[in-house]
């Protein structure tokens, strides 16, 4: 194999990859807000490098003149924009300290029901590791050979005491993303015999334009719940804020009755500055089309390394890639974090293949650098 300074001299016949970072100007870094480059650089937790976005931080600052009040009348303002943008009531939008806790009152919710959850293995664990812990039962099913969700394989395993099915699409740790006329199909189905649970976190990522939402299933009043974050692409997950989309029946059965102060089973709500900052960044098109611009750059960079290194991976359809290590994660790990990365963590049973996020174009190249180290 090449010294790695010699792949740097003949990287153009490996696909033209440059590890020369694109370097932003000053009015950019001032509009998008770039993490600096640390000693160690974070690359586990699929954290958007960038923002929050000048126009979001100047939001927040603002709101700091309302931080005396309570977030109740903030929240209406912010949860009819959202049901604006879903086409849907503002009752059918629950806001939440961010989509993890949506997803575990959802699962706590649900385990009070008794009866099954089905999910898939690796999935996002939020909502079964809550409902497992006040003794919901879960069946688990593996992701097929080309690690997507095997939907015919969760079909054969509900049954009458199914309560709900969760599907995380696109998939974390993954990266899959379902073909949208299967995922429609099995929604729509599986809706007439049980609840759907379809975590949206990394929607925004997907490529594909005419990529549909299954909250068109919520407009058809259908027992479907869709869950969104603020975390990812508009880079609050600092601030903590999501929201679930479901219509308003389902979310007083699960949450309790609708009224101008919230949902009383919903225990973490958010606050007035994350209002401020979400109700910004749905605005600022600006930001939100560079990070995914980002991320695909960085994404491809990715690719080109693995590609060189001869390690499978799946092409994503968020701000990561799950990639086949051929080493065991945790000796991996320590092997990374001696040379300034952080990768992400185990997802059982695939202990020989890691997950990476996506980060500023230093970030990567630094991983770029020490993947070639290790695997020399």
């Amino acid at each position: 194999m090449q010294s790695r300074r010699e792949w740097f001299k003949s990287s153009l016949g490996i696909g033209g990859l440059m590890l020369t970072p694109s370097i932003l100007s000053a009015e950019e870094i001032k509009k998008y807000n770039p993490r600096p480059l640390s000693s160690v650089v974070k690359l586990s937790s699929n954290e958007n490098p960038y923002g929050p976005s000048e126009r979001v931080l100047n939001a927040i600052k603002d709101s700091f003149t309302n931080a005396c009040r309570y977030p109740y009348e903030y929240v209406l303002e912010l949860q009819k924009k959202l049901a604006d943008k879903h086409r849907v009531a503002p009752e059918s939008i629950v806001i939440t300290g961010g989509s993890n806790e949506a997803l575990r009152v959802t699962g706590l919710a649900i385990s009070k029901k008794g009866g099954n959850i089905v999910a898939a293995k690796p999935t996002y664990l939020a909502l079964m590791s809550y409902a497992e812990a006040w003794g919901g039962k879960i069946k688990w099913v593996p992701v097929d050979s080309n690690m997507g969700y095997d939907l015919n394989k969760i079909k054969e395993n509900i049954d009458e005491k199914t309560k709900m099915v969760f599907v995380a699409n696109p998939n974390n740790p993954t990266g899959t993303l379902l073909e949208k006329n299967s995922l429609s199909s099995f929604c729509e189905d599986t809706t007439d015999k049980t609840i759907v649970f379809c975590d949206e976190a990394y929607y925004d990522y997907i490529n594909e334009s005419d990529y549909p939402s299954m909250d068109y299933l919520v407009r058809e009043n259908k027992n479907i719940i869709i869950s969104r974050t603020f975390s990812k692409v508009y880079g609050l997950a600092g601030l903590r804020i999501g929201y679930l989309v479901l219509k308003p029946e389902l979310a007083d059965q699960l949450f309790g009755d609708y009224s101008n102060y919230g949902r009383p089973k919903i225990p973490a709500q958010t606050n007035v500055l994350a209002v401020a900052a979400a109700t910004e960044a749905l605005e600022d098109a600006d930001f939100y089309e560079f990070s995914l611009r980002k991320a695909n750059e960085e994404k491809e960079k990715i690719y080109k390394v693995l590609d060189y290194l001869n390690l499978k991976y799946i092409k994503s359809s968020t701000n990561f890639v799950f990639f086949e290590s051929k080493i065991h994660i945790d000796k991996l790990s320590n092997k990374m974090i001696s040379k300034g990365v952080r990768i992400g963590r185990p997802f059982p049973p695939f202990y020989d293949w890691c997950r990476i996020s996506t980060g500023t174009s230093e970030e990567v190249d630094r991983f770029i650098n020490s993947m070639l180290e290790v695997y020399s």
